[in-house]
Parts: structure tokens; sequence; C-alpha cells
């Protein structure tokens, strides 16, 4: 069998659904073959920036918990400020171009802060500014990304792109740190920063060969943009799972936020392991994420695909009790620090590949940019606000008080869906959608949320989910 040329895109390209015998693996696929190869560049070089600007921050600028904390934030922030007109934005939008936009802004910012470095006039308001300016760019790129996959492969093969994609997410998370030790002995971090403009620009290039069409919605059919964006907000809150779901994730990211800010601190100085060190335990941390893709859908057909969610989310409290530990036992502290962010890793890209996936069978396509920037404003719109908290909490309290307070945070996070009817169900009621583009084919959602099984899932069949982290 082979897939079609072009498969459904929300937002109306095509209405034809791939058959549901079409099993072919999304490798032969050319268009999403060239979609993974721009996550995989964009992913390693993110992750190098990711080990290379707290490194640069905490031992060139001597940086200080808060403005560590005001770094976080500003990296976050723009999910906060604009992340829900971006969604109806991205809505009006072809989202292939804003993929592209957004890397290329991306790739030059950084360009900037390496420039800044090299000529000795970086500082700390200048990373944080440049944190800003990401921010908001990859605000445009995350939902036009998550609302892109559906459309590019269809529906039959939601899990299997998702998986894929964060499979390899956990392959740079992998790569990378171990890659960023081992350089950072010979180069400097702005060098590694260099990697990721080169990266993102890469990404661009191989996201503009898709050869995808997809056609916005026509300009008169456009409404007021509070209309458009009631409509998103509007949908997430009336789904009583979805509420649940978004709830633990917005807590999570508040709580693992405020840790973060501190994190590097507390590597460096607290705990005074090297940069190679922590390389390596970024490095091994992120083979349980690894693991979690490759094992999530058969893990969620054997759980139950309900019932995975918060078992995952319960899990984080526990491995993220071993960061705040690793200052006071006799065990060595890199290796408490790698068994926390093996099986932390692992319980959030469970969490994910089961709540993602969920969340875009459950949207009416016409709706998926504005309901994924709903979800993003709220799950995202903590995460500056935890790094603020952090930032003031590590300068008033101290690095590992902070810690304690975003490990216990985990646990309060996991109750929305602890407590809820998801830690009974096998299989998650997703509603069809006969006529995507019609607002009353919306309306039925919430009439059939309620315990109705996906059309294709029997109870005790596959699993329907792929996703998305509860830090994430």
């Amino acid at each position: 069998m082979t897939f079609p040329n072009q498969f459904p895109h929300p937002g109306g390209v095509s209405t034809t659904t791939p058959p549901a015998t079409t099993h072919r693996s999304l490798i032969h696929h050319a268009d999403f073959r060239r979609l993974w190869t721009g996550d995989a560049f964009g992913q390693l070089g993110a992750q190098l920036t990711g080990l290379a600007l707290p490194v640069y921050a905490v031992q060139h600028l001597a940086a200080t918990e808060w403005q560590m904390g005001a770094l976080t934030a500003a990296e976050t922030a723009a999910f906060l400020v604009i992340g829900l007109p971006a969604g109806a934005w991205v809505d009006r939008m072809r989202k292939r171009r804003v993929l592209i936009t957004s890397d290329l802004v991306r790739a030059a910012v950084l360009a900037v802060v390496v420039a800044a470095a090299v000529t000795g006039h970086a500082s700390m308001w200048l990373l944080i500014v440049a944190g800003l300016v990401i921010s908001a760019a990859s605000v445009f790129f995350d939902v036009a990304h998550q609302s892109y996959v559906p459309g590019l492969v269809g529906l039959d093969h939601i899990v299997e792109g998702n998986s894929k994609l964060q499979a390899t997410q956990s392959v740079a998370q992998i790569a990378a740190p171990a890659l960023g030790g081992v350089l950072l002995r010979v180069v400097t971090a702005p060098a590694l920063i260099g990697i990721n403009v080169v990266t993102y620009l890469v990404s661009a290039f191989a996201v503009g060969r898709i050869r995808h069409e997809e056609t916005p919605p026509a300009p008169e059919s456009r409404r007021p943009l509070k209309t458009e964006i009631a409509e998103g907000l509007s949908f997430v809150v009336h789904q009583p799972l979805l509420r649940r779901i978004v709830a633990c994730t917005s807590l999570s990211n508040l709580f693992n936020s405020s840790a973060t800010a501190v994190t590097a601190i507390y590597v460096l100085r607290t705990l005074d392991l090297s940069t190679a060190a922590w390389g390596t335990v970024l490095s091994a941390s992120a083979i349980g994420g690894l693991v979690g893709a490759v094992v999530a859908d058969r893990l969620a057909r054997w759980v139950g695909e309900g019932r995975i969610i918060p078992l995952a989310a319960l899990l984080c409290f526990p491995t993220y009790a071993l960061i705040p530990l690793s200052a006071s036992t006799s065990i060595d502290p890199q290796v408490l620090l790698i068994a926390s962010g093996v099986t932390f890793y692992f319980a959030v890209v469970v969490y994910n590949v089961a709540q993602v996936s969920f969340r875009q069978r459950l949207c009416p396509p016409a709706l998926l940019g504005r309901m994924n920037a709903s979800v993003r404003f709220i799950v995202w719109g903590t995460m500056p606000l935890g790094g603020l908290l952090g930032g003031w909490l590590g300068a008033q309290a101290g690095v590992v008080p902070t810690l304690w307070v975003g490990a216990i945070g985990m646990l309060v996070a996991a109750l929305p869906v602890v407590l809820s009817p998801l830690l009974g169900m096998r299989v998650l009621p997703v509603p069809s959608h006969d006529d995507p583009a019609d607002p009353a084919a919306e309306t039925q959602d919430d009439a059939v949320l309620e315990g109705t099984p996906h059309p294709h899932t029997a109870p005790g069949g596959p699993a329907g989910t792929t996703g998305e982290p509860p830090v994430g």
C-alpha cells in the first residue's frame, strides 16, 4: 500500500481521509521525512544552546539566582503574552510558512548573541532580550507545528508521526548534552550557540522543501480575532477531561520552571560538577525519554490510554525529589541526578504521547490552531511565572529549598488527573467530527465526550494517543 500524495489538513486543505487500512510507515512519506529532518536539526541545535546558555551565564557573566530566574521566564514569556492570539493568527496562515519564518528569526537572534559574545559585548540583559524574541518565535512555531502534523500525515497516522517526532527529540536530548559536554572542553559556549544558528537554518531549508499544499481559510470567512480566540478557549474549558489534563500540565510547568531557574547554579556551584559531568547527566537522562517514546503506545494499550496519564504524572514526584536529595546523601550526586533524570524524562514522554494525540483527535480540525494555542497559553503561561518564582525563592531561601518546592509541587500537580475518571479509563472517549467546519459539530463534543469510545478503538484495543509532557 502507498500513501496518497495529499493528506487532509486542518483548515480545509483536503477533505479526503486516507483509508484506515493504510498502514505503511511514515518513513515512506517524503514530506514527513522532510519535516522530521528539519525537526531533528532544530532539536539538536536547541539542546546544545540549552546547555551552553546557562553555562555561559553562570560561569562567564556571573549570573545571580534572580537573573537566572529572569532568563528562564524570558524564554517562555511569549506564551503568556501572545499565546492566545497566535493560535487565531496561525489558523489564518499557511502553517509551513510560519514554521520557516520562526526558524529564521531564531537563527538571526542567536547569531546576534554569538557576535556579542565574541566581541565582548554580551550581558545578561542581552540574553534575556534574546530569550524574549526566541520565545515569541517559538510560540508561532509550536502552535503551527502541532496543527500541521495531523494534516500532513492524516488522522490514522497521528500516533506514529508524534511518536517519531518525540523519539527524535529524545535522541537529540541524548546526543546533544554528551556532545556539548565534550565540545565545551575544547570550544567556547558561544561556539555551541553558533551551531544552533546553523541547525535552525537547516531546519528552515528542510521544511521549505515540503511539497504538501495547504490552503488557508478564505479572507471572507474570517471573523473578529476576539471571537476566534474565545472559540479556542471555550473548547478547552468545556471538555472535562481536557480541563484536568491542562490543570496538571500547567501546575507541573510552574513548579518545574521554578526548579529549572536554579538548576544550573545547583549543579555547577552547589554540587561543583563540571560542565562535562552535567552534559553526561543530561545525556543519560534523555535515554529515559527515548525509551518512553518507543514504548508509550504499547504501554498505553497494556495499562490503558486514560489510566497512563495520571500514573505518568504521579511518577514525576519521587523522581524529582532525588535532585535536592543529591546534596545531602553519601551516594554520588551524579548517580542520583542520572537516576532522577532517566525516570523523569520517561514519565514526561509517556504522558506527552498520551495527551497530545488525545487533544489532536478530540478537536475539530478547523479549531486545531486555536485549541493548541489556548492550551499552550495556559500550560506554558505558568512557566515564566515559575521562573520568576524560582529566582526569587533561590535568592531568599536558597537553591536546595527551591528544588524541594519544585519536587513537592510535582505531587500537587498530579492531583487533577489522579483524582479524575482518567484513572479508570482504558480507552479515552473521542468524538467523531462529521463536518469539522460546522459549529454544530463543535457543540456536540461535550455530549459525546462522556463515555463514547473512539470510532476506531474498542475497549482493550489499540491505544490512540501520543503527546507531550507535564513540563512541555
